[in-house]
């Protein structure tokens, strides 16, 4: 390299780390003097920079001399570095990774206004891209997503955001156009998340008020078919078109003027290429199953966030699509004897079941609810429902141990979870009477009593077939235990006093779902139902606590914790309900016990001697640990204390003391 290029290559450097400098705190520096530093570098130097950087790329690339050496591209690379890095600033100092894939807008100062509206400045990048080899090219695209998310507040008026908006859909239009560098993967990465910026940071009536956008659109949408039907090699990148779809298509309802958004056009298609597309990562390649895509929750999830909104939007060819590819499916499932086929529709079914949980779980999507939603919606359901028939019957019941068996059933689980949100309840039903009236019609369920009895029936088979699958097994008991938090909704015999004596039975099962896991937050999560019925007889005046509803109440009360109580088989799983109940809820009890005294349901039947008996338990324990556990003697010798307090307290106020007695209180114990 000459002597000039040397020193040219010098003072990019220096520049370079000196901005890298100034945008890092400084070990040993306060964080308030290191952002007044920062803030005075943004406001006095930072842009003179930045422009240094643009002329340095626009001198290099009409530079015939230098742009012909082989190490000329170390200038283009180093140039083009000092502009990303301006570009990511922490301008704000929010000390937000701007490099990161959901990084807002960029608050750029108002003096960069110039600079920015100039059309040279966004073109200088385009052509970087052009002209420089992928590992250069790629830095140019992500300084155009950072351009692409510029705050909207810095142009002086509508026509010259226009105008911007304008020269990059031109710039995108191009390398969509010709493909040029989209075959190196990392460009095809951030060009994706720069189509993906549009949206983000434009609304849908500017982007059909630009000229081009018919073509662009189409480009878009040609574009993101390919990359459907390419998912094992453009997998992560295909989020950020679906992301973009999902925006243009949720900003219809409000889209004013008479110029189209062409959108009805394209995005049939798009649906309908990304469930074939899930069908085609799995054709041909029955026997490497080490990578399934519906192993990756979280990709998974990022996918199927999109996906809803573009079916919604053109619900009934997408449901109609969904139901074409879904009966022949559930025919092939009920014949087939063959394992590898049965594989196969596993896994495709698999897909079907997610895409349509996650439809049922938007149901509430602002601008597409309605009588019609509701209907498309019991048609897909009703596919889920005579699936999970099948998938326990005849050859099918001899696969719990197959993957894919295993990967469809959790799918079935998602789709309950959901399903259970949108219309189970008493509220639900009400509300979504024309779901249950088509599921009637299709498959003669009127009510969501019945559908619960499904859910109820595919727990108990999933918890006595699978031994080994851990996922399946979690999954399950956290539906239970999801189905127990609204349970009063969603079980009414709970709330029938001729079933009280099953509420402990009840109880019991969800307690010992809940010490499965050691976690006391949990605990606390899973107990607040009954928190709040505490909370609610706690602010009873006293005038209405005599009444039968609050008596009643008590002993659903009694019944429910006596089952907690109960399933407590450690000195933690005491502890967790211990912790709960004292002190904050004793004092209710004792005004229970001295208004109710005369009233054996209150003590005895709903089970207040059993709590009495597991808190004196639970003192045993902990005096037993207390004697074992001496360097940890001083916490348990507290808790031993308050049990034998309470205990005392509580055996003394047994059923079988007279009535009439004079209380003792809490001091006197």
């Amino acid at each position: 390299m000459p002597q000039t290029e040397s020193h040219y290559a010098i003072g990019l450097k220096i520049l370079n780390q000196l901005v890298s400098e100034m945008n890092q705190p400084s070990p040993g520096l306060p964080s308030a003097q290191h952002r007044r530093v920062a803030c005075s570098f943004r406001d006095q130097s930072l842009l003179q920079v930045f422009q240094v950087s643009l002329t340095s790329m626009a001198q290099l690339k009409n530079d015939v001399t230098i742009s012909k050496n082989a190490a000329s591209s170390k200038l283009h690379e180093l140039a083009l570095a000092l502009s990303l890095k301006c570009l990511s600033f922490d301008f704000m100092g929010t000390t937000v990774d701007e490099s990161s894939d959901d990084f807002n807008t960029i608050q750029i100062p108002s003096s960069w206004k110039q600079v920015l509206e100039d059309q040279s400045t966004v073109q200088i990048f385009f052509d970087y891209y052009e002209i420089n080899k992928p590992n250069i090219s790629k830095e140019a695209l992500e300084c155009l997503v950072r351009l692409a998310s510029v705050r909207r507040s810095l142009f002086s008026n509508d026509t010259s955001r226009v105008k911007y908006l304008a020269h990059l859909m031109t710039g995108t239009k191009d390398i969509m156009q010709t493909g040029k560098g989209l075959a190196c993967h990392d460009n095809y990465h951030e060009f994706c998340r720069l189509l993906g910026r549009f949206k983000v940071n434009y609304q849908l009536s500017e982007l059909v008020n630009v000229e081009s956008y018919g073509d662009w659109i189409r480009l878009v949408a040609e574009f993101t078919l390919r990359s459907l039907q390419s998912w094992q090699w453009a997998s992560s990148s295909v989020y950020y078109l679906l992301g973009l779809w999902s925006r243009l298509v949720s900003s219809v309802p409000y889209l004013k003027g008479d110029t189209p958004s062409l959108l009805s056009d394209f995005v049939p298609e798009i649906v309908k290429s990304f469930i074939t597309s899930r069908f085609g990562s799995f054709q041909g390649e029955v026997s490497d199953l080490s990578e399934n895509p519906l192993d990756n929750v979280e990709l998974l999830q990022d996918q199927l966030d999109c996906l809803p909104n573009l079916c919604r939007f053109q619900y009934e060819s997408c449901s109609s699509y969904i139901m074409q590819i879904t009966d022949p499916l559930l025919q092939m499932y009920m014949e087939s004897a063959d394992p590898q086929v049965l594989t196969v529709v596993e896994t495709k079914f698999a897909w079907i079941v997610h895409i349509i949980a996650a439809i049922v779980k938007t149901k509430q999507i602002s601008g597409y609810s309605g009588e019609s939603q509701e209907i498309h919606d019991a048609e897909l359901s009703a596919r889920v429902l005579q699936l999970i028939n099948v998938t326990d019957s005849g050859l099918r019941s001899q696969r719990y141990a197959e993957t894919t068996k295993q990967r469809l059933d959790l799918a079935i689980l998602v789709f309950f979870q959901n399903f259970r949100k949108s219309y189970v309840g008493d509220q639900a039903i009400h509300s979504s009477k024309q779901l249950y009236t088509k599921l009637a019609e299709l498959l003669g369920l009127h009510d969501h009593l019945l559908i619960l009895n499904l859910i109820v029936g595919k727990i108990a088979t999933n918890l006595k077939f699978y031994r080994e699958s851990d996922g399946v097994i979690s999954q399950t008991l956290n539906l239970m235990l999801e189905m127990a938090s609204g349970q009063r909704e969603e079980f009414p015999f709970l709330g029938d006093y001729k079933c009280s004596r099953s509420r402990t039975t009840f109880y019991y099962i969800i307690g010992l779902l809940i010490f499965m896991e050691d976690s006391f937050l949990k605990f606390k999560a899973s107990m607040d139902p009954l928190l709040q019925v505490l909370l609610s007889l706690e602010l009873m005046p006293d005038a209405l606590f005599h009444t039968d509803d609050v008596k009643q109440a008590l002993i659903g009360l009694m019944r429910d914790l006596r089952g907690i109580a109960m399933a407590t088989s450690s000195r933690r799983t005491y502890g967790f309900l211990f912790d709960w109940l004292y002190p904050a809820h004793i004092p209710l009890l004792l005004k229970a016990i001295t208004i109710w005294a005369d009233t054996p349901e209150i003590a005895f039947n709903a089970g207040w001697h059993n709590i009495t008996f597991k808190i004196d338990n639970f003192m045993n324990e902990y005096k037993g640990a207390f004697i074992t556990n001496i360097p940890r003697k001083v916490d348990p010798k507290i808790r031993c204390e308050n049990s034998l307090r309470v205990s005392k307290l509580l055996i003394k106020l047994k059923v079988e003391s007279t009535p009439a007695r004079t209380l003792p209180s809490l001091e006197e114990l």
